[in-house]
């Protein structure tokens, strides 16, 4: 009976796991749509938001690089929250030298109010331009096309959100080759069910949507007391397949410096994973479905690989093992694949193994992020 079960679950595992890896992700990994367009006839005035607490030294970069877009008629909003740095001086002296940006700032978060969502409100309710293009403080345009093309699909395809890419800086070592992974899986998660027109999350880092949607829904009303999910869970509420374009193009990405050590990138991953729960019972399936058939699949496997071990069933085991190589080879191009479409650059290095240790990165994180209580922005 133990063999039979054994068996039973790795088969499970293997046939949710193709289904995913070569239909789902390979939405992404096989696109073979049109690049979002390079010009456009409809050059509507879009405001790029940047919610900002003692970020002196990335606004300092990100401000200028902003301003060298290949677009018309765009502004900048920095929302300075409650910054006990620099950040107020050098946005006073940037605004002499950059006549488009603007600020406003926040010396106090009203009790009750998540600190993120109470800036990021002020600054679209005070922005210029209907269309908003969110991004983050230690964020930069991978080009400067990035405004054009992330906001076409609002533009001109009269769609309410556009949602886009975000990666990290790459740079030697296992944490940031953890960081490349975990981060492109995420993406294959949104970004291919997006495609498939079931979007149901995005990051905040690259972002647009219309103010007169923002505010006709009341902003993050019911999500107000929820520190994060200023993005995912905003998109989870209101995305549907028929408001919402993905825009998979390297050049309307956003690329950010990522965490160089275990404690901060526990921070930040248990704040992420925390949001989840939040999610609609069917999205959570989406994402739930994956990593359960992984585990079962791991799990199932290493089981078997024991049992017909030990029964020296060599024939079984060469099967067992042959399957478990063949599932490697497969996500390793598709991993491959979707990097290739979504950033243009190289994958991360030895996805099998980095996916192997992803079932106990989900299962442990996940359980210690959805019972977290010290949840904060910053």
């Amino acid at each position: 009976m133990g063999l039979f079960l054994l068996w039973f679950f790795f088969g499970i595992g293997i046939l949710v796991q193709v289904i995913y890896l070569l239909v789902i992700f390979g939405k992404t990994a096989f696109y073979t749509g049109s690049k979002s367009k390079s010009s456009s006839e409809n050059e509507e005035g879009v405001t790029v938001v940047i919610c900002a607490h003692n970020e002196f030294s990335n606004l300092k970069t990100l401000i200028p690089k902003l301003f060298e877009q290949d677009y018309p008629l765009f502004d900048v909003m920095v929302v300075n929250d409650r910054s006990s740095d620099s950040t107020r001086r050098l946005l006073e002296k940037m605004m002499e030298s950059f006549p488009k940006l603007r600020s406003v700032t926040i010396k106090y978060t009203p009790p009750h109010v998540t600190a993120k969502k109470f800036a990021l409100t002020l600054g679209i309710k005070v922005a210029k331009h209907d269309v908003m293009l969110l991004t983050d403080a230690d964020c930069l345009p991978e080009s400067d096309q990035w405004i054009r093309k992330m906001t076409e699909p609002i533009r001109n395809q009269g769609k309410t959100f556009a949602v886009g890419f975000s990666g990290y800086e790459q740079k030697p070592g296992f944490l940031n080759n953890w960081i490349q992974f975990e981060t492109l899986l995420t993406a294959l998660y949104y970004m291919s069910f997006g495609l498939w027109k079931r979007p149901f999350m995005a990051v905040g880092r690259n972002l647009s949507y219309r103010r007169s949607f923002f505010m006709d829904v009341k902003a993050f009303k019911n999500l107000w007391h929820i520190e994060g999910g200023d993005d995912d869970l905003f998109v989870n509420l209101y995305t549907n397949g028929r408001n919402t374009e993905i825009v998979l193009d390297p050049e309307a990405n956003t690329i950010s410096k990522p965490k160089e050590n275990r404690k901060d990138y526990f921070i930040q991953k248990k704040r992420h994973l925390h949001a989840g729960k939040h999610y609609d019972g069917e999205d959570k399936r989406k994402i739930g479905l994956y990593s359960f058939s992984h585990a079962l699949f791991w799990l199932a496997g290493i089981g078997l690989l024991i049992y017909v071990g030990l029964d020296q069933s060599w024939e079984h085991f060469c099967v067992v093992f042959g399957i478990i190589v063949l599932r490697s080879v497969l996500i390793t191009l598709i991993f491959k694949a979707a990097e290739k479409k979504i950033q243009g650059t190289k994958p991360p290095k030895n996805i099998w193994i980095l996916d192997f240790l992803y079932l106990g990165y989900f299962w442990i994180l996940g359980t210690i992020s959805h019972q977290a209580k010290d949840i904060q922005w910053k």
